[in-house]
């Protein structure tokens, strides 16, 4: 039998917190500010969000472009791309704290901040774990089999 991923558990477990976290703010900031004012600034966000993520993901597809064609690797255009995607989708998801990480993740001065946690997540999901000596960077992979050094004699 097949062993489902790891992530793939918290993409459900956040499927089923999430909704309940953005209720229960949404409901806690209504009753401090009133209903109609909780609405009002649910949707000032949103079209926030909209017009930010326009802009914002239209100066990153032309820096995609521009380095695609100068030839030089894309890997910062593509994980600002990928952030102000995601971003996106958060932004124009109701709620109050799905705003927050989609504004972390679209705002120019905070994306960098989500571009290297986002890098490091990948270097870790695509190196696995590596083990070597202190002070020695790289090294052998633990995931691989095991190698003996020695010398083929004829």
């Amino acid at each position: 039998m097949r062993r489902r991923p790891r992530w793939l558990a918290w993409v459900f477990l956040a499927l089923l917190i999430v909704p309940v976290v953005e209720i229960a703010a949404i409901i806690a900031v209504g009753r401090v500010i009133g209903g109609w004012p909780t609405v009002a600034l649910l949707v000032i966000e949103s079209l926030l969000g909209a017009w930010l993520v326009r802009r914002e993901g239209a100066k990153a597809w032309s820096a995609l472009r521009e380095a695609l064609t100068t030839g030089r690797m894309p890997s910062r255009q593509l994980a600002d791309a990928a952030l102000v995607l995601i971003g996106g989708t958060l932004l124009l998801t109701p709620g109050f704290l799905t705003d927050v990480v989609g504004f972390f993740f679209v705002l120019p001065f905070t994306r960098p901040l989500a571009r290297g946690v986002l890098q490091r997540a990948v270097e870790r999901r695509l190196l696995g774990p590596v083990s070597g000596k202190p002070g020695r960077p790289g090294g052998p992979s633990t995931s691989g089999p095991d190698v003996i050094q020695g010398e083929v004699v004829d």
